[in-house]
This record gives structure tokens, sequence and C-alpha cells, in this order.
């Protein structure tokens, strides 16, 4: 996401909330590649927080923040459950580059900096932030709950926390599920466009979090079946019972009603461009109701 161009269309479409920004134009500027992603949600939050406060529309944003809380609890307890564990995730893998641990120690750190700022925005704009079942504000890790979650799915996946390949199936499935999430909440967030910014930074992270998951599981020792691209291609789970995650990702239609699979390919021998890559091309949104039952299996 890029931020100077937020600030441009602030620019343009309010000045006064612009203004109120500008102080903060340098600061914006100085984030680079030296900067943790980890810490680009909580830094750039703080500083649209004080531009934007509370706006108009305040209860869809709010609901549609909570509900991107909800996943990031969930995703945040998966990891630090496998991140705690000795023997589940190996250091390293055939994964080019890769030290497996390292790598799921960050995505935990990255959802911990989410969940704090989405609690952040939504007690600013006024309202009162998602807490997981059991939750404890007192507990030495409050962020951590264990009791309210069952990554088994009901003892469909009893070795998610002792098979490596079951845990990396979970967490496909979570990270691709937030991204749904996310898309799907974007239209309540276009009446703020500080929280609206923030929201693309935070899925952004998301989708390489999935990409990370899904190149381990392609490379050996997984070798996953359905040798995984980064990103989702037409609706392909990673396990035939896990369906209803990727229901709606074949769709090839896009805004104004383009069909991607009837434009001209001019990359490849192909007259039009493939399903696979036409499918590939977007990340498809779903609704508050879908992901919420999509997630109840893994809720006690």
């Amino acid at each position: 996401m890029n931020f100077k161009n937020i600030l441009s269309e602030i620019e343009k479409s309010d000045p006064e909330v612009y203004e109120r920004l500008s102080d903060r134009r340098k600061a914006l500027q100085s984030f680079g590649s030296k900067v943790a992603l980890a810490a680009l949600p909580l830094a750039i939050g703080s500083l649209f927080k004080k531009a934007y406060g509370r706006t108009a529309d305040a209860n869809g944003v709010i609901n549609a923040l909570n509900l991107a809380l909800q996943m990031e609890y969930l995703q945040y307890n998966l990891y630090h459950t496998a991140n705690s564990l000795p023997d589940l995730i190996p250091p390293s893998s055939a994964y080019p580059g890769g030290d497996d641990k390292a790598g799921f120690i960050t995505m935990e750190a990255h959802e911990k900096a989410h969940i704090l700022l989405l609690n952040d925005v939504i007690t600013t704009l006024g309202g009162v932030p998602y807490t997981p079942k059991f939750y404890n504000s007192t507990a030495v890790n409050p962020l951590y709950v264990p009791t309210a979650y069952d990554f088994t799915m009901d003892g469909r996946y009893n070795a998610v926390f002792n098979d490596y390949p079951t845990f990396l199936v979970i967490a496909q499935v979570l990270e691709d599920t937030g991204i749904h999430a996310y898309q799907g909440q974007m239209p309540s967030l276009f009446g703020n466009t500080g929280v609206l910014g923030q929201a693309f930074q935070i899925q952004s992270t998301e989708g390489r979090h999935a990409a990370h998951v899904r190149l381990i599981r392609r490379q050996p020792p997984i070798n996953a079946v359905e040798i995984p691209a980064p990103w989702i291609n037409n609706n392909i789970p990673p396990l035939t019972p896990l369906q209803d995650y990727y229901l709606g990702d074949d769709n090839t239609i896009q805004v104004g009603g383009v069909n991607i699979a009837t434009l001209p390919d001019t990359y490849s021998s192909t007259a039009t461009v493939p399903q696979l890559s036409a499918t590939a091309a977007f990340d498809e949104g779903m609704d508050s109701a879908t992901i919420l039952s999509l997630i109840q299996p893994f809720m006690l």
C-alpha cells in the first residue's frame, strides 16, 4: 500500500484532514525497508488515528474491524501454541533460504501487532473490541487464550500440533480465510480513509503469511498433493474436506462485470487469459456471516 498516494488523495478530497496530517508527512516518508513489517501497522495506525479519530459510520467500521480482530486472535493463538512446542516446527527445511521456526515466530509477532492495533483503533472509534471466550485481561499474556479454540476442528485434524504437514494445512486455511475476511470488509471502511489504508496494510501482511505457508508446503519434504502456488488458484483447497473455505475463488468476473478469462492473453500462446491465471489475479471477499460460519469449527 503506497501511503504517499493515500496522503495525495486525502489532500484532494479533504483539505482539513490533510492539514492535520501535514505535520506527520515526514514521519510517513521515513518508513522504508529498515522498518520491521510488524511495526508498520502500529506506527502508521497511530498517525492516522490522530487525524481521523471518531468519524462518520463508526458502527460499520467497528463491526468490520471486530471481525478482523476475531481472525487475528485465531491466527495468533494457532502460532503461539505451535511455536511453544519444541518439536513441531523444524528450525529449517528445504524451503529456499528458509528457517521455518523463525518464520512462524515472525508471523506470530505480526498477529500480535495486528491485535494491539485493532484494539486501539476500535477503542478510539468508541467501540468495544472483540475478546475471545475465557479472555482474562489480567493474565500474563491476555492475548493467548488456548481454551477458546479447537484447532483440531472437533477431532477431524487431531494431528495439528504433532504433525507438521497437518499444522501447515490449518495455517494455510486460516491465512486464506483471513484474506477473504479483510477483502469482504473493505466496503464497510470506505468512509474512513485512514482505517481503510490500515486494513489494506494488514491484509498485505496476511497475504505474505499465506504465501510463506504455501511455499513451504510445496517443497520437500512436504510435497503437498495440490502443489499450491503462493496465491489461491481456482478454488483448490489443501484437502477436499476444506472445500468450503475456497468457494467462490474460481470467480473470473471482476469490477464492471469484466470476465478476465475472456480478455486477450498477450503473454502466452493462448488466445485468452487462462482461467487459472484469471482466478489467481484477484482475492475474493466473503461477507461476515460466511466468515463466522467458517471459523466456527475452530471455536470452543
